[in-house]
């Protein structure tokens, strides 16, 4: 087998578990190969440190899969893998809606599975996993016996694996939108044209968090998306809930859920939500409960700064708009941003505000996106609520 051996002192990290391999850790490279092999890999005293699927058009040239010398990746491999992280997901709950296989933190980076009901989303982020779709389709229908399963492999990261953005049925094809039913709560899910796989189950745990606070609130849903968070707080009780995204296909998408639900006391706007949080101060508005969701506001490192201006801004608007005593809910989905940075953010924003933040809750995602502490990668939402003195 290829042996892919690296630099002196760049084997930390993958002794460690780290399955990435990046190409400028790389020594040399002993045996011809195709993109997509799997390849073993030693550091620079020739000590084994895993087996993965190489491909030198990717900045992170192999991705591990095993540790273990004598284990085989194939089709039994993978059928191992995606039943042992099915397993868990049955022990916690998650079997009706939710994501069965989570990349890195599963042990197969580069493919994501979400689970809605019967039917699957499956997204191949990287080649070694796209070359293998024929065999992964195969398991999930073994395993699932779906009703149909969806490819969203139209991430960007692909791009980056040489590989060209593709998305569309890989059984009979079916009605998208559908629906959904969770918490006693449906909401119609478009994995065609949604973003991501169509719907972000890895909030359902912090959605959940909101009730002893929404009851009888007046609740502003800050990117909304389709109303996730907004639907939750009807649901429990609030008094009167006003979403916000810039989407019109979101604002469209929530209007359509709360229909779903009936619930009256929902309200949408399309607008650019930085706009919107300002005019609302000037105007000193007020809500009981202000939740913020906003996307991932950095792809890299490289655009940290930036990003953590966007955060400080959204949560100083946000913060001005709680009455005193209310509640703050806000979440960052960029794994560049760590915990202690994101409470650093916050805590400024509330300070240029002129308020004080009692912790409520500090959690991560929910469950079923599991992470591994020593890949940090897979530790990425950030979810807070906070009493705002």
């Amino acid at each position: 087998m290829v042996q892919v051996i690296l630099q002196k002192g760049k084997d930390k990290r993958i002794s460690n578990g780290h399955p990435w391999v990046f190409a400028n850790e790389v020594g040399r490279i002993e045996g011809e190969y195709a993109n997509g092999d799997i390849v073993e890999v030693y550091n620079f005293r020739n000590n084994f440190l895993g087996k993965g699927y190489i491909n030198n058009q990717s900045q992170m040239i192999v991705r591990i899969l095993s540790h273990k010398k004598t284990e085989e990746i194939d089709a039994v491999f993978f059928r191992n893998k995606i039943q042992t992280a099915w397993e868990y997901r049955k022990q916690i709950g998650y079997e009706k809606n939710g994501r069965i296989v989570f990349g890195e933190a599963d042990g197969l980076s580069g493919l994501i599975v979400d689970k809605f009901e019967d039917l699957l989303v499956i997204q191949l982020l990287t080649l070694g996993m796209d070359i293998r779709k024929e065999i992964i389709v195969s398991i999930l229908k073994e395993l699932f016996n779906p009703r149909g399963i969806y490819e969203r492999s139209d991430a960007g990261v692909r791009t980056l694996e040489g590989l060209p953005l593709f998305k569309g049925h890989l059984m009979e094809p079916f009605q998208s939108p559908f629906q959904m039913k969770q918490d006693g709560i449906s909401f119609w899910v478009d994995v065609v044209n949604g973003q991501k796989t169509g719907f972000f189950h890895d909030q359902r745990k912090n959605r959940l968090a909101i009730q002893p606070f929404v009851k009888n609130a007046t609740v502003l849903d800050a990117c909304c998306y389709t109303g996730s968070f907004s639907m939750y707080a009807a649901k429990f009780g609030a008094k009167r809930v006003v979403g916000l995204d810039i989407s019109e296909e979101a604002i469209i998408g929530s209007r359509k859920n709360a229909k779903l639900n009936q619930f009256a006391n929902c309200e949408f706007k399309e607008v650019n939500v930085f706009d919107e949080l300002k005019k609302m101060v000037f105007e000193e508005q007020q809500f009981d409960v202000v939740m913020l969701d906003p996307p991932s506001f950095t792809k890299n490192r490289k655009n940290l700064t930036t990003a953590l201006k966007g955060y400080k801004e959204i949560n100083r608007r946000g913060i001005q708009l709680v009455k005193p005593g209310g509640y703050l809910v806000t979440s960052s989905c960029s794994h560049f941003i760590y915990p202690e940075e994101f409470k650093a953010i916050v805590t400024e924003a509330a300070n240029d505000a002129g308020r004080t933040l009692r912790q409520v809750v500090f959690q991560s995602q929910s469950p079923d996106h599991p992470y591994i502490w020593n890949i940090p990668e897979t530790h990425y939402l950030k979810f807070a609520i906070l009493q705002v003195l």
